[in-house]
């Protein structure tokens, strides 16, 4: 079948060489993000263009320099402090969770072969003899632990950078929106690179440490790597639904006290869950994006490799076509790396209006530059025919058709990304005629918006029915793995203008708690609108990928656990199907409803210091801030654990109990039914706070007849975009996870399951 152009040697260079070029230029911007300092210096006139020298509006409006900036590092220190007691008090009890389900794994994949230290007959060649159950348990458990604390990682790092920056972004635009813009995007690069960098680089490192034990025995080494996956998004799990209570808790509360009720604006000062709610900022789209799409990388990698390492590649011991989704992940680390360029060196913004097009430039940049890097490293880094395991057969595949199934998964991403835009932007239609349903009251806004939400689901489903097509018919559930990789390739850009929107909005929260212009508040206000869509579009794309992970997972586990064919009209799938299915809405009901009840603490402690602080009002006196901060802390720890229990939970109890079938069955329904919330409940949400921002912004005529902030249309508004909080910030984001990690965690336990499992049908 031939061998890849590229050497073993080359490949061992290139993929870590890469990951620590991702490293260094994240820490370059870092750097350059700290040259902004938070001390007030006299700032001379000059033309510099990252504006290092530019005057300040406080100096021609002749406000004091040194309280603003004063001011604005205290009310950073208060929300880093904030995020970082949240972080560890949560990494606490997720420790806890760690420790207790790596001995689970242990034990039960242990358990297979009776803890046999004895080599066994392979699984896909019986004549060749693999290492025995207990060395899988074992590296399964290691590959669990790192993926877990790599999360963790991933996200407190995303979380430290993002405080580090706001008030940062908050100072830069006193010189002009572009500026505070390049901070921004600047500081979610860190970020970005940052988490893809190490990402691909402890994988990488692992596989060659695993490697030693294993030696030509590839089946196992990939068997035990899926635990990498596995650990990365049980973390992601608890960081995004802990997260999204937090935020949305705080969020909820603040709105409809402050907003509705007392008429005040956002992120007011005297509104006791104002820093909650920046806080919340952090902890949720922030190290819980970060944590999911490690997660989604991981799970994609993972599932690639364990497909890979049963076709001619893990038989021809052919190292360099193996690492092929390591190199995918490599390339994009570079093409990355000169997108980002174009938004803070190569190109200047200049006006508000500049933002958008720059962001979504980014998105078509990386995505043009990384076919051609796709196209590239599949002719050097593959065979130019190989067979893969297709099922109990072997398909044979050409070079060029697996570049088409990674473009394919690529394009598809930057689709799905532009349709969730025109869907939760408030430059188009479908915003405008939500916003426009205000005038007759929330009902009307409510009906407007989930309707939008529904329709947004069908393109997006379609590009991925498409993508799933084209690359299952040309290399089978391998095609579907690299299609996920494709889409998660410009992973380092996804993220950076994903974490560029909560950078944002915290910029905006510190202008107006600082007491800063109007002026400044008009540009971070500007920065964060262009920032909701864009975290619409990361959404978009993390949910996409999620389906495509879990679908390739999915058929991982199918092989893996000897399943010939899947029938739907079996009573034991189709229960398994059903149940399935019926799984997103029991978790999303579990993650509104924790919303609401932690709101509603928050809203009562907000009326009663509104109520019983003399002076609040008038801002003669200062709020509790830390009572608000302690109830979303509070109350997110305790609502995370049972949502995070019917996900871990659910594959354990009807693989041990019904078996693999009806497990494949709940895999099936879980996926097909859970995209379809997901993307409908995150655009729908996204659409409602952006139909609110058209409103407050009122730069058209017709949002200036439905304006301005406190008329009936407004609140109308913030109802709504209280109401899609959780749907667009917990339950959606949310969902992706629960598609995946189902899947991850099957494919890990399935040797167990398909030993011990179906205990009822055994009985029965």
């Amino acid at each position: 079948m031939g061998a890849a152009l590229l050497s073993q040697f080359a490949t061992e260079i290139f993929v870590p060489v890469c990951a620590v070029i991702g490293i260094v230029f994240s820490l370059v911007q870092w750097v350059l993000v700290s040259r902004v300092k938070l001390t007030s210096e006299r700032h001379a006139p000059g033309s510099n263009k990252n504006g290092y020298g530019d005057s300040l509006i406080e100096e021609e409006e002749g406000l004091n320099d040194h309280n603003v900036v004063t001011k604005c590092a205290e009310i950073q220190n208060a929300i880093s402090e904030g995020a970082t007691s949240f972080l560890f008090t949560e990494y606490q009890y997720v420790g806890v969770f760690m420790i207790a389900f790596a001995i689970l794994i242990f034990l039960f994949l242990g358990s297979v072969e009776g803890f046999s230290s004895k080599s066994q007959p392979c699984t896909y060649d019986k004549e060749k003899m693999c290492k025995p159950a207990i060395g899988t348990a074992l590296f399964s458990t290691i590959a669990f632990l790192l993926g877990a604390i790599t999360s963790v990682l991933s996200g407190f790092l995303g979380m430290k950078i993002a405080t580090y920056a706001n008030a940062r972004t908050t100072l830069e635009a006193r010189k002009g929106v572009g500026k505070a813009f390049i901070v921004a995007f600047r500081s979610g690069a860190v970020m970005g690179f940052l988490l893809a960098a190490n990402g691909l680089l402890v994988l990488y490192v692992a596989i060659n440490l695993f490697k030693l034990y294993y030696g030509d025995d590839w089946e196992g080494l990939f068997e035990a790597i899926t635990g990498y996956g596995l650990g990365g998004s049980s973390m992601a799990l608890f960081g995004r639904v802990g997260g999204g209570i937090y935020t949305k808790a705080a969020d909820v509360g603040a709105d409809l006290v402050g907003k509705v009720e007392r008429n005040i604006p956002e992120d007011d000062p005297r509104n006791p869950a104002v820093i909650a709610d920046n806080v919340g900022d952090n902890v949720g789209d922030i190290a819980g994006m970060g944590s999911d799409l490690f997660g989604s990388y991981a799970e994609s990698s993972c599932a690639a490799l364990v497909v890979a390492s049963i076709s001619s590649f893990g038989v021809n011991h052919d190292f360099t076509a193996m690492m092929y989704p390591l190199l995918i992940s490599s390339v994009g680390i570079l093409v990355c790396l000169i997108t980002t360029l174009f938004a803070t060196d190569f190109f200047e913004i200049k006006g508000v209006n500049e933002i958008e097009p720059a962001l979504k430039k980014q998105l078509i940049i990386s995505t043009v530059i990384m076919t051609v890097g796709i196209a590239f490293v599949t002719w050097i880094g593959v065979p130019s025919s190989f067979t893969i395991y297709n099922f109990g057969d072997q398909k044979v595949v050409k070079n060029w058709q697996l570049f088409l199934c990674v473009g394919v998964g690529l394009w598809a991403g930057l689709i799905i990304g532009f349709v969730t835009e025109y869907y939760t932007s408030n430059a188009y239609s479908p915003v405008q005629d939500v916003a426009d349903s205000c005038r007759t009251g929330a009902a009307t806004n409510v009906i407007f918006g989930l309707a939008l939400g529904y329709k947004s689901v069908i393109i997006p489903i379609f590009a991925i029915a498409i993508s799933i097509f084209v690359s299952f018919s040309f290399a089978a559930m391998y095609g579907i793995a690299v299609a996920a990789l494709g889409m998660l390739s410009t992973i380092a850009t996804g993220l950076a203008i994903d974490a560029y929107g909560p950078i944002s909005d915290n910029a905006g929260g510190i202008a107006e708690m600082a007491g800063m212009s109007h002026r400044i508040r008009e540009r971070t206000d500007a920065l964060d609108a262009a920032g909701n869509t864009t975290a619409a579009i990361g959404k978009g794309f993390a949910i996409g990928s999620a389906a495509l992970v879990s679908l390739a997972l999915f058929g991982a586990f199918v092989s893996r656990a000897a399943i010939t064919t899947v029938d739907v009209l079996t009573p034991k799938v189709f229960i398994g199907l059903i149940v399935g299915a019926m799984l997103p809405y029991w978790f999303s009901a579990m993650t509104m409803k924790s919303v609401g009840s932690a709101a509603l603490k928050m809203v009562e402690e907000v009326r009663r210091q509104f109520n019983t602080i003399p002076g609040l009002m008038e801002g003669l006196a200062k709020p509790d801030y830390a009572t608000c901060v302690k109830i979303s802390t509070d109350a997110s720890i305790k609502e995370m654990i049972p949502p995070g229990a019917l996900v871990m939970l659910t594959p354990l109890i009807v693989g041990i109990f019904f078996g693999v079938e009806t497990l494949a069955g709940v895999l099936a329904g879980a996926l097909v039914s859970g995209v379809q919330i997901a993307i409908s409940a995150s655009n729908t949400g996204g659409a409602w706070d952006n139909a609110k921002k058209y409103i407050e912004a009122g730069a058209s005529e017709h949002a200036r007849t439905l304006g301005p902030k406190g008329s009936d249309p407004h609140k109308a508004a913030v109802i709504g975009d209280t109401i899609g909080d959780p749907l667009k910030d917990t339950s959606g984001p949310s969902l992706n996870i629960l598609i995946k990690l189902m899947a991850v965690e099957s494919l890990v336990f399935a040797p167990f399951f398909a030993t011990h499992g179906g205990l009822l049908f055994k009985i029965f």
